[in-house]
């Protein structure tokens, strides 16, 4: 039977059935991706694979990073240290005028133009100390 039936009865494509496996020697790019990772031991697999590719030993990232992970080179990195504060509660105030408080509210008319207030209020009674306005013109 020839080639080409014996194909189609099994539902083969002749290309299939004639492709030959390259083997890739990976030996000698997992020594130098170990050797350039001890050498730079901060240094990521991208900076890792530009000097690879300097060398001619790569051209994609995808497989640059496929040995790197599988020889366990990753770069771990450092946890951020947070600074902590004690919180400071605020004392509450005993009389009117001891402590205000100011906030920015903004909102827009029914033209488009926008408006910003400042508001001040005493903290203790609660009290409108004052308002300032200001319109902005950059609108319309």
């Amino acid at each position: 039977m020839s080639e080409r039936r014996s194909c189609q009865l099994v539902g083969l494509s002749r290309s299939g059935f004639r492709y030959q496996v390259k083997v890739k020697d990976e030996q000698r790019l997992r020594l130098r991706l170990k050797e350039l990772a001890s050498q730079y031991p901060r240094y990521g697999y991208l900076l890792l694979h530009n000097l690879l590719k300097a060398e001619g030993l790569v051209i994609n990232k995808k497989r640059t990073y496929r040995l790197y992970t599988e020889e366990n080179l990753q770069v771990r990195t450092k946890k951020r240290k947070k600074l902590t504060r004690p919180r400071v509660v605020m004392d509450t105030p005993l009389s009117s005028n001891e402590r205000w408080s100011m906030d920015f509210v903004s909102d827009q008319l029914s033209n488009g133009r926008r408006f910003r207030v400042l508001n001040i209020v005493d903290d203790f009674s609660r009290e409108m100390i004052g308002q300032l306005v200001s319109v902005s013109i950059s609108g319309q």
